[in-house]
């Protein structure tokens, strides 16, 4: 007599709830959670959705939020770990592109996140730029936290947990407000009544001393000279015609003491 075939039959593994019982869906079931990263925090970022389509033409404003654990950025050690980070980009750009250019233009340093101006072709060509940027940041920003707290060991944590936000930028007036909006948002903050920036027109930790379109300095033949010892962020000039001209149409020069409103009103915010 022939000895029917023993049959595997596929367990249905699940996973523990929050009380340690095997009631959970699968990892992935079409009918439960999604697996992936999830937003954290009360500011969590962008939510997972497909990114628009992204022009040549059209610029982007991001904005990427650190870790608490890290700290402020706004200190001399993190300054100098972005700015290694923009060399790194801007080497990239300029020796081993592949895939769609991408350049950062303008970067501002905050307390808690960064806000840049990038151009890219394409938004592959976003999305990997600025993972060439994040990583590239966060090896230098962990390193220079480790040394200043005297850790034995390097810090490995995340520094941007979430995903970054973008706008994309597609008229004068929205060019002309993004610029002002990134290159004053220390006033914003109030850090422009710091001790160590007070006496600073313009953002130290920002490429506002590379800016071209300040409205006091509209008659001035040169651009002004950097302060012994400082050290501006490595940024590429403006290709879109947004950013090199186009945004003037939005308005004209930016004043020093502007302080920018919130993001959401961008499309339609009037500025001096």
């Amino acid at each position: 007599m022939v000895r029917s075939r023993k049959r595997h039959v596929q367990q249905d593994l699940r996973f523990p709830d929050k009380n340690g019982q095997n009631r959970g869906r699968r990892k992935g079931d079409k009918r439960g959670k999604k697996p992936g990263r999830k937003p954290k925090g009360q500011r969590a970022g962008s939510p997972h959705t497909t990114r628009p389509e992204l022009k040549p033409r059209c610029p982007v404003h991001v904005v990427l939020r650190v870790h608490p654990e890290v700290g402020s950025l706004r200190k001399r050690h993190m300054y100098r770990a972005l700015r290694t980070a923009t060399i790194a980009v801007a080497l990239r750009e300029l020796h081993f592109a592949e895939g769609g250019a991408f350049r950062i233009v303008h970067i501002s340093i905050q307390r808690t996140h960064v806000h840049l101006i990038v151009e890219a072709d394409h938004k592959l060509a976003l999305s990997s730029g600025m993972q060439g940027f994040q990583i590239s940041a966060a090896k230098h920003i962990n390193r220079a936290y480790s040394e200043r707290a005297g850790l034995e060991r390097r810090r490995r944590g995340s520094v941007f947990p979430d995903r970054f936000h973008q706008e994309i930028i597609t008229t004068p007036r929205q060019a002309r407000h993004a610029l002002a909006y990134v290159l004053n948002n220390w006033r914003k903050h109030r850090e422009d009544h710091s001790s160590t920036t007070r006496t600073w027109n313009v953002d130290p930790f920002s490429t506002g001393a590379l800016f071209a379109g300040w409205r006091e300095r509209e008659d001035e033949p040169l651009m002004w000279r950097w302060r012994d010892g400082y050290q501006p962020l490595v940024v590429y000039l403006p290709r879109t015609w947004l950013l090199q001209e186009g945004w003037r149409k939005g308005g004209g020069s930016i004043p020093f003491r502007y302080v920018p409103s919130q993001p959401a009103q961008s499309a339609h915010a009037r500025l001096p």
